[in-house]
């Protein structure tokens, strides 16, 4: 592991200081030639010799989010050697022996990113060093190994450089690719203990468009004893954990007619993440001051999204004076309870609210319920809408910036 991975990990004050002696421990072994880095640079290269036909954009695989593109990347780690030769090869099934770490004791981590057709005909990605910067977070939290963040940024464009040509053309602007970087402990033995053995492995897969949902969304407030995240926990890895043990609350709240669940955290009931993305509120202090506030991270319960950052930064470098015809606001970040938001809500002062996140990027809230409590927003969300336009345009070209990363594809390699 490189000295900037653990650099990134101190900027980010996220894990504790055993995770951070661990990551210091290993990038030690690193450098004195003991254990060998992951090296993007050695990747090899294996094309399908029989590519797969592309679906339309309206086909319903779309929506099974299961169709992935030709290739994928994988590279092995062991605690002997250190990291081997990373492939760029056909998707397909990998062998797991049953005692695999990873099905016993949760050892794994991942991200996702999308990669995106901008309108000017160029594949762009959004940020992805700020992905795999997190992902060597998450891994070290569960005792995976540690890795340069840089080496998995260039295997994800690697992937990109051969499978995007095809599967996002430039005839289909607007469109993109979701891809899932994952890092799993694939070491046989039942022994509770970090893996000896880890799999690393990049697949490109398509998604269907989730930032529309019709009648808004709408968020169920957790109960008594629903916790999706806890101080000193691992709220703030991007780990398989934080989304399993919240799925059977996911199932009841859409039973009931909602889109996903408003999580809270303590007898406080403060106001932590929407369903698997950060939640953002614009109003108005009993001052009278416009903000727009959000859960903080420093308490590691809250995951450290590209989008929420995104959002949050955009904010404050063109929403801190008047544009347009919207007025100068402030970035919070800071704790807030269901007690202030519903307080706020019945004097009026609640303007909107949204959440953000890689799949449902930036959406607007409709309705929130709390207990007895229901909070109705049906005036436009203005903020939001700006602030997701600004986003689009940066993502699909519409606007140069150095967070749309270009993409040098190789078409020639794409074909197989």
């Amino acid at each position: 592991m490189s000295p900037s991975a653990v650099q990134i990990h101190d900027e980010v004050q996220q894990g504790s200081d055993l995770i951070a002696a661990t990551m210091a421990k290993k990038a030690a072994a690193e450098s004195n030639g003991t254990l060998r880095p992951l090296d993007a640079s050695a990747l090899k290269v294996t094309l399908t010799q029989n590519p797969q036909p592309v679906p339309e954009v309206d086909d319903p695989i779309y929506k099974t989010c299961s169709q992935c593109t030709d290739h994928m990347v994988t590279a092995v780690w062991n605690s002997t050697t250190g990291w081997g030769t990373p492939e760029l090869k056909p998707y397909g099934a990998f062998t797991l022996m049953p005692t695999a770490s990873v099905l016993h004791y949760g050892t794994e981590c991942f991200e996702g990113l999308k990669a995106y057709r901008g309108y000017d005909g160029k594949l762009r990605l959004f940020r992805p060093d700020c992905n795999a910067k997190r992902m060597v977070i998450s891994s070290t939290r569960v005792g995976l190994p540690a890795f340069d963040p840089a080496e998995v940024e260039k295997l994800i464009i690697s992937l990109m450089e051969v499978d995007g040509a095809r599967w996002l053309p430039k005839s289909r602007p607007g469109q993109f690719l979701y891809l899932r970087p994952a890092l799993i402990g694939s070491h046989a033995g039942l022994g509770v203990g970090a893996p000896k053995e880890a799999t690393l492995f990049i697949i490109s897969v398509l998604f269907p468009q989730m930032d529309t949902v019709p009648g808004g969304i709408s968020l169920l407030a957790s109960e008594d004893g629903m916790v999706r995240a806890w101080p000193g926990g691992y709220g703030y890895a991007k780990v398989g954990g934080n989304y399993g043990g919240a799925l059977a609350a996911q199932a009841e709240a859409s039973k009931r007619g909602f889109t996903q669940v408003l999580w809270l955290l303590g007898d406080e009931c403060k106001v932590t993440e929407a369903g698997a993305s950060n939640f953002m509120v614009v109003w108005k202090t009993k001052e009278g001051k416009l903000q727009l506030i959000t859960a903080p991270l420093g308490d590691k319960i809250i995951l450290d999204g590209v989008t929420r950052r995104s959002v949050l930064q955009l904010a404050r470098d063109r929403l801190s004076s008047q544009n347009g015809d919207l007025e100068p606001i402030e970035v919070v970040e800071e704790w807030f309870t269901m007690d202030q938001l519903l307080e706020a809500y019945q004097e009026g002062r609640v303007l909107e609210t949204f959440a953000v996140g890689t799949a449902w990027f930036v959406g607007a809230i409709s309705r929130i319920q709390a207990g007895k409590h229901e909070l109705v927003f049906s005036e436009p969300a203005k903020y939001a809408t700006q602030l997701k336009t600004w986003l689009r345009n940066i993502m699909y070209g519409e606007e140069d910036h150095e967070w749309g990363v270009v993409v040098n594809e190789k078409p020639a390699l794409s074909r197989g």
